[in-house]
């Protein structure tokens, strides 16, 4: 699968192109800024993207209008069908959010609900009540995703419903060559449907990507060879930004060993899940850790365990954003690219990543553990790499046994003697590569 060797990049587009929250109606051809933005990323290493909602949508994209539409705030159909050949041009792939558990209100059949009640012939589409009333006083009762009744569940259980689905995401493919999917709270979406969608894209893309968000539970359950093949590495998430926060790193070498480790009982392995530092759903990495000289660090290890490293669109050059200060300012619209020292940085990491057989196939193993830095091991039968980080502001000198004298950093270029122990400088990351 392409995706397991690939380095993403996540745009919110309605966000990022500076479309108003509200939908207008107005027609702006906004989402051709992307193919101004197509050497900043190609600079950046990432050779996918996955883009947030571009359908028709009332708002902020998850409450959808239309699945066969571009948003009007974006342009027109024939705009991002000039976006999607622009990056496959330049080698990117393109992986859309398929937002299938629910719909807007604006969405056709639900409005015919409501203008025809039980004379309706999509009253089966959704979960409806025609005793109660909703926070709309719609003179009716439906069920909204965890209670947010401006999105509208729909029953995926309905031969119409998938049907109406699967068309939209046959024409995504057919008429734009999109690589894969991201499937919006993938938890809630239910079994038979993931394995219906995982046989129906791979009938018409072999290497068709599925990538469901989870939060928390087994991701086994939704990540095997009938349903995702990925999905959002929350666990380590959290893990990750709290390991620096607390110079604890004991606490994400715990859950990588819980989720990849040598043991049989290993939850994850062979698996690769999604790995990112934020996205459009929560605080900006930059405004969450405590050290500032730690945010170089954090994608150091999201570039070295186990997974698809994905950035979020601006965190690259380590913008500040709260969650507390409301969605919209998680999902800002930047005029054009501010590479700095942190862009070109996370360029050499993804570089790394994707020549390095142990970076993106390997097993984990965890070699030297302190509270302040850490070194692990990648492996396959190719090639070896230790990752070390050092979360400290002193020099570390390391004693351990490397299984070889000498390698190569992947980061630098640089040789590394392992000899009368390896030395790590004040807040440094190194990828030691040698052979298998």
């Amino acid at each position: 699968m392409w995706a397991y060797s690939s380095v993403f990049y996540q745009i919110y587009p309605l966000g990022f192109c500076g479309a108003p929250f509200e939908n207008d109606g107005v027609q702006e051809h906004r989402i051709l800024k992307v193919n101004d933005w197509i050497p900043h990323i190609l600079k950046l290493g990432a050779d996918a993207i996955y883009f947030s909602p571009v359908f028709e949508s009332d708002t902020h994209g998850y409450n959808t209008r239309d699945y066969k539409k571009i948003d009007v705030r974006l342009g027109t159909n024939e705009d991002f069908k000039e976006v999607c050949q622009r990056l496959h041009e330049n080698g990117i792939r393109i992986v859309l959010d398929g937002v299938f558990n629910h719909v807007g209100r604006g969405f056709h059949a639900f409005q015919d609900v409501l203008k025809n009640r039980e004379n309706s012939r999509y009253r089966d589409w959704f979960y409806i009540d025609f005793g109660g009333n909703s926070p709309y006083n719609d003179g009716l009762r439906y069920e909204g995703w965890e209670g947010n009744f401006d999105l509208v569940k729909l029953r995926l259980d309905n031969p119409e419903v998938r049907e109406h689905v699967f068309d939209a995401v046959r024409y995504w493919i057919e008429e734009f060559d999109i690589d894969g999917l991201r499937l919006d709270v993938a938890y809630c979406l239910p079994f038979d449907f993931l394995k219906a969608l995982r046989s129906f894209t791979g009938s018409l893309k072999e290497d068709f990507f599925l990538a469901g968000e989870l939060i928390h539970g087994d991701y086994s359950r939704y990540v095997n060879d009938e349903m995702c093949h990925s999905c959002t590495n929350y666990e380590c998430y959290k893990g990750v930004y709290s390991s620096f926060n607390s110079m604890n790193m004991f606490e994400i070498v715990h859950s990588l060993l819980r989720q990849f480790g040598p043991e049989e009982w290993t939850l994850y392995k062979g698996k690769h899940l999604l790995c990112f530092a934020d996205n459009h759903d929560v605080t900006r990495i930059a405004s969450i850790l405590n050290n500032e000289n730690h945010l170089p660090l954090v994608y150091g290890m999201i570039f070295a365990m186990p997974g698809i490293p994905c950035i979020y669109y601006g965190s690259e050059w380590g913008e500040k954003a709260d969650k507390s200060q409301s969605d919209p300012a998680l999902r800002p619209c930047f005029e054009e690219p501010q590479e700095n020292e942190l862009t070109e940085f996370l360029g050499r990491l993804a570089e790394a990543h994707k020549k390095s057989d142990a970076l993106t196939y390997g097993a984990f193993r965890s070699v030297l553990l302190q509270n302040g830095y850490c070194i692990f091991e990648r492996k396959t039968e190719k090639e070896r790499v230790l990752a070390a980080i050092n979360a400290t502001s002193e020099e570390q000198i390391c004693h351990f046994d490397a299984g070889c004298g000498r390698a190569v950093d992947l980061i630098s270029g640089k040789e590394h003697d392992f000899g009368g122990g390896s030395i790590l400088p004040p807040y440094s990351v190194s990828y030691w590569k040698m052979e298998a």
